[in-house]
């Protein structure tokens, strides 16, 4: 295995942070639509938001037969390394 190859299987951000980045950019996102921009099963993302949602981070706002997303944006981070932060920091920084 080549070194580009290995290194193409990683990334800096958890699939959590790619699931919060794509309900930012848009609150009423289908969630197979963030499946196929992660790169992950619509199954592996409905238990991403489940997550969120448990932890606080994400809201589910049933509208009709669609669902909205609203983020926690005042939420502290959850790990050591960035417990200083808000989601909001998060998301403008990757906006």
């Amino acid at each position: 295995m080549s070194k580009g190859t290995k290194s193409a299987k990683w990334t800096f951000l958890s699939n959590h942070a790619h699931v919060l980045i794509c309900l930012a950019r848009d609150s009423e996102i289908l969630l197979r639509d963030v499946a196929d921009q992660v790169g992950i099963t619509e199954r592996a993302v409905q238990k991403i938001v489940s997550d969120l949602e448990e932890g606080g981070y994400v809201s589910r706002i049933r509208d009709g037969r669609c669902n909205r997303y609203r983020l926690a944006l005042a939420k502290k981070l959850r790990h050591q390394v960035e417990k200083n932060c808000t989601l909001k920091e998060l998301v403008d920084l990757i906006r």
